[in-house]
């Protein structure tokens, strides 16, 4: 029996490290225990000592990117069979090198939850750890408390030193301690709760914030809870208002769109512009549905936060994937076209999409676009909803079929509805027309200029319905 003992529970290098070796000497699953601390692994304690006749060892084993992504994120689990776990797939591909796609296999199928949950619990930190400001003697340090599920924190530094690298900051778990003095990343032990402060006036930002999208209209409680756990709660300034505002609802309800719109004009827009960056990098993060994974990034909206017009696409496409920046490609082309003709300032308008990840077909070296489904559309709606929300648009244009599901929660016919104001479910105002790409496609150039002029003139029409 071999023991390998990691020197630290999110060690996933030594964990690559040692299998290695493992696998070139073909030592199979059930004579190695994997151990952190003096922990083991007991996924094999039971098995027979009788060793079965080995396949050859590899000199040089290759393994899939699929399989070493699994992995790096398997390894953060708190499982204490994530690395025996590991190592068994491993064994395995030996011979099923596609093993790793089998998501049917019982072993795929465990570690996958594993992913899920440690990819869950990144995201979380990200979304719901708030720093609060103290006085070190150094001048001011921004410290956060979070409460891991897992064994994500080292993970997720590298994050936060790109976000808050202009600031000095620590970030306090029970299991380790992050320090960020500006230039460069320290660890420290372990910490208590009680040595993070309890608030400072960065909260109040927080507050006005949730306090300025809560809409009681459409707040379920249940959803709340999936999206911000309760465990959470102690540790965000802003839910301190959840009960006022639920008392409050009716009321907050038919005042809000004069308060945001009053907040905007009067000059207040710097707590909308932390509100909506937050919530950019939230999205930055989004695993609402299975198209992050070969996504390159979120591709969120962009545009100024006072503009009376939002304009809704379907998704990002190749360029727009690889760019970041919404309507940059082909589509992107032929809509700052028609804007121009319509009199219609790009700069004065804000852009966005209704999936935030570009979906794709591989064909060779090249991404082919595909049609988001319904249920990709649904999981993308809450960013929309939230966009929505801190823009307060007087008009909102649905680029296509896509657009306007995602904006009325149902299909919606282009043919029929076109060319005249609709009222969201909101309460809001929303023109309905075709998306760019449409006219790229058609193959006749007297239809195409036909439909182009079509196109522009509803440009105009919803333009002139802002305002503007």
């Amino acid at each position: 029996m071999r023991t390998i003992t990691l020197p630290a529970p999110d060690d996933v290098d030594a964990w690559r490290v040692a299998a290695r070796a493992l696998i070139a000497e073909a030592i199979p699953p059930d004579r190695v225990v994997w151990q952190v601390g003096g922990h083991a692994s007991d996924l094999f304690a039971d098995a027979d000592a009788t060793t079965p006749a080995l396949a050859p060892a590899p000199a040089q084993m290759r393994v899939s990117r699929a399989f070493l992504d699994l992995a790096g994120d398997a390894a953060l689990h708190r499982d204490p069979e994530r690395f025996a776990l590991l190592y068994a797939m491993l064994w395995r591909l030996r011979e099923q090198p596609r093993l790793a796609e089998d998501h049917a296999d019982p072993l795929v199928r465990r570690l996958d939850g594993l992913v899920k949950a440690v990819r869950r619990d990144i995201h979380k930190m990200r979304a719901f750890l708030r720093f609060r400001s103290i006085d070190d003697g150094e001048g001011a340090r921004y410290v956060a408390w979070f409460e891991p599920e897992h064994h994500i924190v080292r993970a997720n530094a590298a994050f936060f030193v790109n976000r808050f690298g202009a600031m000095r900051w620590s970030i306090l778990t029970p299991e380790v301690a992050l320090h960020w003095d500006g230039a460069a990343l320290s660890e420290g032990p372990g910490a208590l709760r009680g040595d993070a402060p309890e608030g400072d006036p960065v909260e109040e930002v927080w507050k006005t914030y949730y306090a300025s999208i809560f809409n009681p209209a459409r707040v379920k409680v249940g959803a709340m809870l999936k999206e911000m756990p309760r465990k959470y709660w102690k540790n965000m300034p802003e839910t301190a208002l959840v009960p006022q505002l639920l008392a409050n609802a009716q009321a907050r309800e038919s005042g809000m769109i004069a308060t945001a719109q009053d907040r905007i004009g009067s000059g207040a827009g710097g707590n909308v512009e932390a509100a909506w960056q937050a919530l950019r990098d939230e999205a930055a993060g989004c695993t609402r549905c299975p198209l992050h994974k070969p996504a390159t990034q979120t591709v969120f909206g962009e545009g100024p936060l006072d503009a009376r017009m939002m304009f809704v696409g379907e998704q990002p496409g190749d360029q727009e994937d690889l760019a970041g920046h919404p309507f940059v490609g082909p589509a992107g082309q032929m809509f700052d076209r028609a804007l121009a003709a319509a009199g219609v300032p790009r700069a004065e308008t804000y852009v966005t999409n209704a999936v935030k990840h570009f979906k794709f077909e591989a064909r060779g070296r090249r991404r082919i676009h595909a049609k988001p489904d319904a249920g990709e559309i649904d999981a993308c709606r809450w960013w929309i909803e939230q966009e929505r929300m801190l823009l307060r648009p007087q008009v909102t244009v649905a680029l296509g079929a896509t657009a306007a599901r995602s904006l009325f929660g149902k299909t919606m016919t282009i043919s029929r509805e076109r060319g005249r104001a609709q009222r969201l479910p909101d309460g809001g105002e929303a023109w309905i027309t075709v998306h760019p790409s449409y006219l790229l496609r058609l193959p006749d150039e007297a239809a195409k200029e036909a439909e182009y002029a079509r196109f522009v003139e509803d440009l105009k029409l919803a333009y002139a319905a802002a305002g503007a």
